[in-house]
């Protein structure tokens, strides 16, 4: 019994040489996409909403930031009324 009485000739190693890397992508394939999966199921909670441009502008009015005629400009501005005159 020696090690060439297999039956299998060179094209018999070449074929099951291709199918075990095949195998073995797509093993390595399947598990990566399973963590990715995994990893953006978690990411995909919104963030908790901000206030929006025109809260934060009224309180920068009402802290005394920006005077009535300033808030008034921006603020039509921010609703796409006009162009905004800004004092630096």
């Amino acid at each position: 019994m020696g090690w060439h009485e297999h039956g299998m000739s060179g094209w018999g190693w070449l074929a099951m040489s291709i199918g075990m890397v095949i195998v073995w992508a797509l093993i390595i394939a399947g598990t990566a996409v399973v963590f990715r999966y995994l990893g953006t199921a978690q990411r995909t909670a919104a963030p908790p909403a901000g206030p929006s441009p025109q809260d934060l502008l009224a309180e920068r009015f009402a802290r005394g930031e920006i005077d009535a005629e300033e808030y008034r400009s921006r603020l039509e501005t921010l609703r796409g009324g006009g162009a905004s005159t800004t004092r630096g």
